[in-house]
């Protein structure tokens, strides 16, 4: 049955996951377009391709019933192709084949070329920083490594992106000034392990060097750092944190747990008291830095007491972001041995209760900043609000300031200083700052 849409030969594609999704989705639609190809992102089109996560459970039942609808959407005549690629695709790739084969093809997350001559596109090596963002219009991500060398026991990245692989400084700089013309003004650097960068290109940790270069290009205000192990960081970065202002005074550093049996379990090569210390010499040498972490709950083995030992750290740290999982028990990685001996419910109760401290805590903080002012980037307009973040914020997972639009006129994109007025646990209110 042919489609019903008058879109002929539109390719539609579709992301699901995390940032470094985003990244080749927007890689892929930069390609397309090269080729001249009418390419969108998540709109109507008769070919689609879904960009798949493979991470952990709901990832994986996500990126499958977004793939059974589109399937059925295809027997609809709604759509003519659909093509899957990404992290699930590569993991799974002849389970899927199996057990969904009206796919018209699976590709991997190394497969770009193939996928591109599937679409009718030729792969251009020349088009470095040549992407189609989907991001706001004044932040994008930016890759600079991909892969992971870490031999965490419950992750799965190694399995589905490969060894760790540093892009070199100047493809970086190429691609960063290419964003800047374009008008974006925040970039967010991210990998699968910042830390690491640059060990195979260099033989050193040269993340330093790469800001180094980042904060010459012109146009770009602020450079977030995502995503760095804890060990072996590169203490050299915060020297540079601290002496460039365009180096946002915030880390996203996933440290997962505390208890240091838990720790060696998971192989996450450090302890209590390391991580401990790493952290108080974070705060020394950056005093204003916000922290981002994650963690892990309900690890096979994970007992009540080791439970409250990262409870009560939580308490004690006073992280200004914090994240929670649940563990997910993944096939061919080192803790899927292990067997997953927490149930789910206390899984997730255990995850409630952490999250409940830290409601408490980033409201407590957040009472602090009422009267202060801040430098505020502009992201989007939702109702009677201007929605935007402060240097402290990465989008979508952290705090927001919400201006009313009412009373004030702002752009999307635009920077405003902005008094903080009121503040509940994870929301800011403020006025636009007059002259």
């Amino acid at each position: 049955m042919r489609t019903k849409s008058l879109k002929k030969n539109r390719i539609n594609v579709v992301t699901l996951g995390c940032s470094k999704n985003v990244y080749d989705s927007e890689v892929l639609m930069g390609q397309l377009k090269a080729s001249g190809k009418d390419v969108v992102h998540e709109e109507e089109g008769n070919i689609v391709v879904i960009n798949t996560c493979g991470f952990i459970n709901n990832a994986k039942e996500e990126s499958i019933n977004t793939i059974l609808e589109f399937m059925q959407k295809k027997e609809d005549g709604e759509v003519d192709k659909v093509f899957v690629t990404g992290c699930l695709s590569e993991r799974y790739k002849p389970d899927l084949q199996k057990e969904i084969p009206n796919v018209d093809q699976y590709f991997g997350t190394t497969e770009l070329p193939g996928l591109l001559k599937a679409l009718g596109a030729d792969y251009k090596h020349e088009l470095i920083g040549e992407r189609l963002t989907t991001t706001p219009k004044n932040y994008a991500y930016l890759k600079i490594a991909e892969g992971c060398d870490r031999p965490c026991s419950f992750c799965a990245i190694p399995i589905m992106r490969g060894k760790h692989r540093s892009t070199p400084i100047e493809d970086i700089v190429v691609e960063a000034e290419k964003l800047a013309a374009k008008g974006v003004k925040e970039l967010i650097l991210i990998a699968q392990d910042l830390t690491y960068y640059g060990l195979d290109l260099y033989k050193k940790r040269n993340l330093a060097e790469l800001l180094e270069a980042l904060v010459k290009v012109e146009g770009v205000e602020w450079i977030r750092l995502h995503y760095a192990f804890p060990t072996g960081f590169p203490m050299d970065v915060l020297d540079v944190m601290k002496r460039e202002p365009k180096i946002c005074n915030y880390l996203d550093i996933p440290l997962q747990h505390i208890s240091d049996n838990i720790l060696k379990s998971m192989r996450r090569g450090t302890t209590k008291e390391k991580t401990t210390k790493l952290l108080k010499e974070f705060r020394n040498k950056v005093p204003e830095m916000t922290i981002r972490t994650t963690l892990i709950v309900g690890y096979p083995g994970e007992t009540e007491e080791n439970f409250q030992e990262l409870k009560q750290w939580v308490t004690d740290m006073r992280f200004e972001r914090l994240g929670c999982f649940t563990y997910s028990h993944e096939e061919n990685t080192h803790a899927y041995n292990l067997e997953d001996d927490v149930p789910q419910e206390i899984k997730q109760d255990r995850a409630n209760q952490i999250m409940e401290i830290q409601s408490q805590i980033s409201w407590e903080l957040n009472q602090a900043k009422i009267g202060q002012e801040f430098k505020v980037v502009i992201d989007r307009k939702e109702g009677n609000y201007f929605v935007g973040r402060t240097e402290f914020d990465s989008p979508d997972v952290d705090n927001e300031v919400r201006i009313d639009a009412t009373k004030n006129y702002l752009k999307t994109g635009e920077y405003a200083m902005v008094t903080i007025t009121e503040a509940e646990d994870f929301d800011l209110y403020g006025d636009v700052v007059t002259s």
